[in-house]
């Protein structure tokens, strides 16, 4: 070939290169690429491209890496296990910059799941939140842009409405960029202790001033304030986005997918409706009005928060094209309305709901659930559901679920002990849905019973005032007895004096760390307290006890849990009988199913002749034009295609450790990739540090 004609082919496949460009592909969040290079005839080629470990991962406490990285112009952003942010040459993976915020004397906390781009001319930048910072990052550089906030940060905790410097707060999942706007949510405190309210909040993406604010838990005056006790903006806490934001640019419209009101599974403090916890909010993007609504759990018990993003779409209704929002829930349903007016595009139906029996408790009588589609997971937990993969495993769930609460959906919370099936992860969880250009939704699903049980929250009468924090503070996630929970990557805190000293201790409750978060808001004194019961010491300092909160009193929840506990046999194998992890597709123009498959597999199991069960797993699916559905997400550390028409498995590979996370697919110099980040760490998988990339060989 000649050198001129030898040009223009290469200049071709570089001008047909394409990226990922957002979060989860796009502002509509559609997870769908027009890449069409890898097909269901030439997938089973795919073989590792390349793998770049990014270093940062804490094996010892479980470390996670779920970013969705973003790929610009042939460079690949994304973040490591511990919170830095690195540029690798997205076709060979070798790093070109990485930042990070602990060199600058900014903390680092929580998980990352993405980040946002943004350019104008030769201005273009990374922003990518952690910790309580959201920071604007040079794409060229990977130094801190000065102009933006204070040299280059803005700090989150700063602009919520009301005083919250103490109070825990961090962003997990990137915002969504609208014209020179930055939309964030974030992560707060959902414990019975106090919890910072979650307003919606938009920025100027080159300076970082604050433009507008949208009150989840509304003000005096403004619509939904009556659904709450009359002091509510003042003390209460949640309500807010932690998943991310769906765009329609064209017209202005961002969707908001809130959580619950704080504390999750206690309130008798926030009676009423709540709005506008467990909406899908509809707000004009350049002003934060609101638009419409739609509230999918009144006065939530069960942590029912919105998991992941809305999917933007379009529909075809009588030979009529509809644009349409779909909203994923935990309970295994999909919520599908008219985009601009928020008109359901299925009938949705209140249904009468169990009355709670805890002290001071009113549960909203009725729920909504949609008449179509049917839900995506299994919805009543009954004997006949009880797992027989082998006697034993039935003798033993057997004789615990006969102590618990008959299931049906919405019972709510007990001392008792109830059955959240599906559990606390979905049905749908963060990883969320992709949708197609032709209106079909593809969405992976846990089907995993929990049990939920209350206790009051200062213990017996005799309780020291720092075991009374451990139980309003600590206890839903350690538990009780302080064993932790292994598959949730909680430590036990049983054995904390052989590994940590108390100074340390005291000091973490202060800063927090990786996902635990901070106790800020507790003094000295009762910082020291819950250390004092950790060791097993109980110290009678009289002037401990004169300081405000000496005597434990915090939380204004007379309960607390047991913690977040998976149902599961003796073995480790969940409660129901299988499958314990589905993938499915459903056409939400006639809210029919296409298809649905087990995703995952446990190999002792199938080695035993038990047909494939599915795994619980976290992270989404890719779909391509090329008419392939990829996804990780299984506990078995595979990833995995599947034919998009028919959702037969065509190809899977092992990674070098879980991949929970959602993957990305983009090309160049016209060769297509799929890269997945692989930082394991959950259901009691070993952690990892690497983001793999899959081609077809050359």
């Amino acid at each position: 070939m000649k050198l001129p004609a030898l040009l223009l082919t290469l200049a071709a496949a570089h001008a047909a290169d394409t990226g990922w460009p957002a979060y989860l592909g796009d502002k509509s969040s559609s997870h769908h690429s027009m890449l069409s290079q890898i097909t269901p005839e030439n997938v089973a080629k795919l073989q590792v491209a390349w793998t770049h470990h990014a270093g940062g991962a804490d094996p010892q406490n479980r470390s996670q890496l779920q970013c969705n990285p973003l790929i610009i112009d042939g460079v690949l952003y994304g973040t490591t296990p511990d919170f830095q942010l690195i540029a690798l040459d997205a076709a060979t993976g070798a790093e070109r910059w990485r930042f990070d915020p602990a060199k600058e004397g900014l903390a680092k906390s929580g998980v990352n799941r993405g980040v946002v781009h943004w350019g104008s001319g030769d201005d273009a930048r990374i922003l990518y939140a952690n910790a309580r910072y959201l920071h604007a990052i040079d794409v060229r550089s990977g130094k801190r842009i000065t102009g933006f906030g204070k040299n280059g940060s803005v700090d989150l905790k700063e602009g919520l409405g009301r005083e919250g410097a103490d109070l825990y707060l961090t962003a997990n999942t990137p915002g969504v960029i609208y014209r020179e706007l930055l939309i964030m949510g974030m992560r707060l405190g959902e414990g019975p202790g106090p919890a910072a309210p979650g307003p919606i909040r938009a920025y100027n993406v080159r300076t970082g001033e604050l433009i507008w604010r949208f009150d989840t838990i509304p003000q005096p005056g403004e619509p939904g304030h009556e659904t709450w006790p009359p002091d509510a903006h003042r003390r209460m806490g949640g309500a807010n986005v932690w998943t991310g934001f769906a765009l329609d640019e064209a017209r202005g419209l961002v969707f908001c997918p809130t959580g619950s009101a704080a504390f999750d599974f206690w309130g008798g403090d926030r009676t009423g409706q709540n709005l506008y916890a467990n909406c899908l909010l509809a707000l004009n993007a350049e002003t934060g009005k609101r638009v419409w609504h739609f509230q999918f759990v009144h006065h939530d018990l069960w942590d029912r928060d919105l998991p992941a993003p809305p999917n933007l779409l379009t529909i075809t209704r009588g030979g009529k094209r509809i644009d349409a929002v779909a909203q994923v829930t935990k309970s295994g349903h999909v919520f599908v309305f008219e985009r601009a007016t928020g008109a359901p595009l299925f009938p949705i139906t209140e249904k009468p709901v169990p009355p709670s029996d805890l002290a001071g408790e009113s549960a909203w009588p009725t729920q909504p659930l949609p008449e179509k589609p049917a839900p995506f997971a299994r919805q009543v937990f009954n004997k006949d559901l009880i797992t027989d993969v082998s006697p034993e495993s039935h003798r033993a769930i057997l004789e615990r679920f006969e102590k618990l609460k008959q299931h049906a959906p919405f019972v709510p919370p007990s001392e008792q002990g109830t059955i959240i099936f599906p559990g606390f992860d979905g049905g749908a969880e963060w990883g969320g849905a992709a949708v197609d250009p032709d209106g079909v939704l593809y969405v992976n699903a846990n089907e995993m019973p929990w049990i939920l049980t209350m206790v009051p929250a200062k213990g017996n009468a005799g309780a020291t005032t720092g075991e009374a924090l451990y139980n309003q503070l600590c206890a839903a996630c350690h538990g009780i007895d302080r064993k932790g929970n292994a598959a949730q990557n909680v430590p036990t805190l049983a054995d904390v004096a052989q590994r940590l000293k108390k100074p340390e201790v005291v000091a973490l409750l202060q800063t927090g760390r990786n996902v635990m978060p901070a106790f800020a808001f507790l003094n000295e004194t009762q910082r020291q307290q819950l250390a004092d019961f950790l060791f097993g010491e109980v110290v009678n300092d009289p002037a401990r006890k004169a300081e405000p909160g000496g005597d434990g009193s915090l939380a204004t929840s007379p309960y607390t849990t047991t913690g977040y506990n998976r149902f599961l046999d003796p073995q480790g194998y969940p409660a129901v009988k299988p499958p314990w992890g589905t993938l499915h597709a459903i056409d939400l123009s006639t809210g029919d199913y296409r298809w649905s498959v087990p995703l995952g597999e446990y190999p002792e199991l199938t080695a035993k002749g038990i047909p494939k069960t599915g795994t619980e797993n976290y992270g989404g699916p890719v779909i391509t034009a090329g008419g392939l559905v990829f996804i990780a997400a299984s506990r078995d550390e595979q990833i995995r295609a599947f034919d998009r028409r028919t959702g037969q498995e065509l190809w899977k590979a092992k990674l070098p450790a879980g991949g929970y996370a959602t993957p990305a697919t983009y090309s160049v110099r016209g060769k297509q990739y799929l890269v997945v980040a692989c930082g394991g760490g959950k259901m009691g998988t070993k952690s990892g540090d690497a983001y793999v990339a899959f081609a077809l060989p050359d």
